[in-house]
């Protein structure tokens, strides 16, 4: 009698622990689509409402949205078994133009703790004034970029590229250039801009006529209404020069130069401020034609090249001979020299020096 009557408590037990499940969130909806949101309208909420279907209070503890974009509020005190919270979402669109999908991790004394809510949609991006389109300024003119960047161009190229202006004043400004090189055409169009006009710098780059390689760049002095500001209006031009193997037949390629090096690489170890390093670079023409060294540039004045090979013949050695000067230099050092040649399969080849300078005493 004793055991049954025992069975029958051990089983009511397990019964009551079953039925107390504690407290359990249920989302009407664990995610929501904003559709499309105007960026002018400023930022946009929704409340993701949450029953708590257990049989404890349910208290959320914590909320992290996955972005500082977002903000979020949620209910603080303990939610009943059968009542209702809720958490907010608030979304600032502003400078965040596209699609977007959100998320917020709730934290809660439910298993398991964490439940995540989600969101999205897109942001119509709002129409911007002409200040914050040309947010540079020479003078009076307001422009888009004062650099113009070409970026890669091959030297039997001639290039044209542009930057939109804009006369934020209350008075005409008649643009005119002076220093212009003889590889650059520039204009503005138009000549003359009148109050809240915009226009554009148009610059035409001839390659064929810049007699040099890899990086360069130019400055251009902008006149505005016949001042050159003592000579700081000025608007860079840049642009990468390649040698153009484009037209070569199989049999040019067959007999090109080759440059091989026999490190690309050289770590000098760990040395006091003020010592300097030297190191040549050795390096072979492996191809069947002359390899014409074109230029040779460092990363910083504190890496010297002390001579330019020139030109190599067929199956001859050479070096690129450097000297890295440590003054003013601590910590690890990592500079770079940029060779630039004819070799059609590896015009531009990059070495590296390396290593360490501890502090004089």
């Amino acid at each position: 009698m004793k055991r049954v009557l025992f069975s029958l408590i051990a089983t009511f037990l397990v019964i009551a622990a079953m039925a107390q499940n504690g407290p359990v969130v249920s989302w009407t909806e664990a995610s929501y689509n904003f559709g499309e949101i105007k960026e002018a309208d400023g930022p946009v909420s929704h409340k993701f409402e949450l029953t708590n279907t257990g049989d404890a209070p349910l208290v959320i503890t914590y909320v992290k949205p996955s972005c500082g974009c977002t903000t979020s509020d949620y209910t603080k005190e303990p939610i009943m078994p059968g009542a209702k919270g809720f958490v907010s979402a608030t979304y600032n669109p502003q400078g965040r133009p596209g699609p977007f999908n959100k998320s917020i991790d709730v934290t809660t004394n439910c298993k398991p703790e964490v439940t995540t809510v989600r969101f999205k949609g897109n942001v119509i991006e709002r129409e911007k004034t002409m200040a914050e389109l040309h947010p540079r300024k020479i003078g009076d003119l307001n422009l888009e970029v004062i650099h113009i960047s070409l970026l890669k161009v091959k030297n039997t190229e001639v290039r044209t590229d542009s930057t939109s202006v804009a006369n934020l004043t209350d008075k005409p400004l008649k643009l005119a250039f002076t220093s212009v090189p003889k590889h650059i055409k520039i204009k503005a169009v138009p000549e003359t801009l009148e109050p809240n006009q915009q226009g554009k710098i148009i610059v035409e780059y001839d390659a064929t006529q810049r007699s040099d390689w890899g990086f360069v760049m130019d400055k251009v002095i902008v006149s505005i209404n016949g001042s050159t500001n003592n000579n700081k209006n000025i608007l860079s031009i840049s642009a990468t020069i390649e040698e153009d193997f484009s037209n070569y037949s199989k049999e040019q390629l067959e007999t090109a130069p080759k440059m091989v090096f026999d490190e690309t690489s050289f770590n000098f170890g760990t040395i006091t401020q003020g010592e300097k390093v030297n190191h040549s670079f050795k390096f072979r023409n492996e191809g069947k034609s002359e390899l014409v060294i074109r230029k040779i540039s460092t990363s910083c004045g504190c890496t010297a090249v002390n001579s330019n090979p020139g030109v190599i013949k067929p199956g001859e050695s050479s070096s690129i001979d450097i000297t890295f000067n440590s003054a003013d230099k601590t910590n690890r050092q990592n500079k770079s020299i940029t060779i630039i040649c004819n070799d059609p399969t590896n015009s531009r080849q990059t070495l590296y020096i390396v290593g360490d300078v501890k502090k004089k005493q």
